[in-house]
């Protein structure tokens, strides 16, 4: 009789529900699809789910819980099987989708991703999820706060233009804009100080922190940005998923000699991370000599400004991880110290 090297739940998360898929891998390293099953996502949900895994599940081998990084909707489950002891693994979208492509599914639905986040645990080795960093996770909340905030007063802002251009403008409407913008205003203010107060009390982040602001283009607010979308860096393994988790990774189609689009990045990745680099990119090209000179080599290489910038940003996010993982600070002349060393 055949042994179960390895159990996995995958999780197919949504807003409203969990789709579930249980499979196994066998020593002779073939794997099977058991049985598939949806429920709530809430407390409720949740109990239901163990109670239908516990019933299923081989009782002798190891069983992970594989779901995909999905927004926001798949943290209470992940807090949840965290509390009860179980081993969880959560994995970034792009390794899901790219994982997906290889098998023969045809028909994209909740089950048949259940079953592919499935068989990606089963094949492949996951790392297990542990509980965020707190000043992490309020960090990121700030953030995006931050940016609905700033949203918001730009529609504000394009309301009152638009009604001062009008030929009888309602003052009353405008004061009451006004007033919008004003409050918007001082809540920014509010959450950067709130953004700065937590980096100084934490040592481990005030130190990451410090040295992505030692890259050029990349302040105190871009820097909490990138700690709190990618949780310190604690999902990223390499530049390039990286890369992929933000959206920045190329995209090409190519077939002999018919088919040729023109390559793009993907923008299937996380958009708060991918809106926050383009400023300090700008800045970057414009004050450090580098970044001068990787953009003016791009640009005369195919004419596209907007598509060397994208680089540059890509360069940029890339040099915060590697300063990351060799705890270093940023070195203008790094390249020519090294030549003359």
């Amino acid at each position: 009789m055949k042994s179960i090297l390895k159990q996995v739940v995958g999780i197919d998360v949504g807003s409203q529900e969990l789709v579930l898929a249980l499979g196994s891998l066998f020593s002779s390293l073939h794997t099977e699809i058991k049985a598939a099953k949806a429920f709530r996502n809430s407390e409720k949900g949740f109990n239901e789910l163990l109670e239908w895994v516990e019933k299923l599940k081989d009782q002798e081998a190891p069983l992970w819980f594989v779901m995909e990084a999905t927004g926001v909707y798949h943290e209470k489950l992940a807090y949840f099987l965290n509390s009860k002891g179980y081993k969880l693994s959560i994995v970034l979208p792009n390794k899901i989708s790219n994982y997906m492509r290889t098998l023969e599914t045809r028909t994209i639905t909740d089950k048949t991703c259940a079953e592919a986040i499935t068989r990606f645990g089963l094949e492949r080795a996951v790392r297990e999820w542990q509980k965020p960093n707190p000043t992490f996770k309020k960090i990121r909340q700030l953030t995006r706060e931050r940016e609905q905030i700033i949203a918001e007063r730009t529609i504000v802002k394009n309301q009152k233009h638009a009604e001062e251009a009008e030929a009888h403008p309602s003052q009353s409407s405008i004061k009451r804009m006004e007033a919008r913008i004003r409050l918007l205003v001082n809540q920014e203010k509010e959450i950067k100080r709130e953004i700065s107060k937590l980096i100084a009390k934490d040592e481990a982040t005030s130190r990451i922190v410090k040295l992505l602001c030692s890259i050029p283009g990349i302040a105190e607010l871009t820097a909490a940005t990138i700690v709190g979308e990618t949780n310190g860096f604690e999902l990223i393994q390499s530049r390039r998923q990286l890369a992929g988790y933000v959206g920045l990774d190329v995209r090409e189609k190519q077939s002999g000699i018919s088919v040729k689009g023109k390559a793009c990045i993907s923008k299937k990745g996380n958009k708060y991370l991918r809106k926050a680099m383009y400023l300090p990119a700008l800045c970057a090209i414009r004050f450090d000599t580098n970044f001068k000179n990787h953009f003016a080599r791009l640009v005369s290489r195919h004419g596209i400004k907007m598509k060397a910038v994208v680089a540059v940003e890509r360069k940029l996010l890339e040099l915060a991880y590697t300063l990351y993982k060799n705890n270093k600070r940023y070195q203008p002349n790094y390249s020519s110290n090294a030549e003359a060393a």
